[in-house]
């Protein structure tokens, strides 16, 4: 005859703070910056036979260990394999477009840059965020900020972006009534994290913001459609 085992307690499984510790390991706690032009490779749905090269603005290392390819990409710095949207893109890989290769995982030398670089400069926890780390822009990338619905939209250039201890990234973006010396720089007190000042900021490529100042139809059409959600929430 057996012997009957004693009941174990039921143990209570928080979900939602393993969901916390989960995305806490996803965040970003080094950048490096992309300077050898290696690029995003991605894929529209509506498409089928098209594919699109989006050049690296920087890696990224998590604090799970994980490098990722990072672009300013609709409303944050975004890292590549997030894009699975069926609308705007699905990442396919990172591609050298000096010979061409395609390839899925982060070069051997980014990753250890940056585990180099995170083991180096070690950073103790806050309960605050505190400013880690800063990166000038090299991609001539710009920002359309919107603030209360109704009020103009505003396109600017992003001079650099900041990483944070608790894994945030924002672009800086210059106050004009500030600007005492030019070229501005990643320091210069006319700088501001974007969303500190605006409710929305979505990132476009030099030549997109160029098309939007040149007021080219077809580029301000797609635009007002894009926009149009982030009015109504207002």
């Amino acid at each position: 005859m057996g012997i009957p085992l004693s009941p174990r307690p039921a143990r209570v499984i928080d979900l939602e703070t393993m969901r916390q510790r989960q995305q806490a390991r996803k965040r970003l706690i080094r950048l490096a910056p992309e300077l050898d032009g290696l690029e995003m490779v991605y894929h529209l749905p509506s498409e089928s036979d098209a594919y699109y090269g989006m050049p690296l603005l920087a890696w990224g290392l998590r604090e799970d260990g994980e490098v990722v390819g990072l672009v300013p990409w609709m409303e944050r710095l975004t890292p590549c394999q997030s894009l699975e949207d069926p609308e705007h893109g699905h990442f396919i890989g990172y591609r050298d477009p000096e010979t061409e290769e395609l390839f899925e995982d982060p070069p051997d030398h980014k990753v250890t840059e940056l585990e180099q670089a995170a083991a180096y400069f070690e950073y103790e926890a806050t309960e605050e965020p505190t400013l880690i780390q800063q990166l000038p822009e090299t991609q001539g990338t710009h920002a359309l900020c919107m603030d209360d619905s109704g009020e103009p939209w505003q396109l600017k250039q992003v001079f650099g972006w900041r990483l944070y201890s608790d894994g945030a990234v924002e672009a800086l973006l210059a106050d004009e009534r500030l600007i005492d010396s030019t070229p501005i720089l990643p320091g210069d007190a006319c700088l501001y994290p974007g969303h500190s000042r605006h409710r929305v900021v979505y990132f476009f490529q030099r030549q997109i913001a160029n098309r939007i100042r040149r007021e080219d139809p077809a580029t301000l059409e797609a635009l007002a459609l894009m926009v149009m959600p982030a009015d109504q929430e207002g």
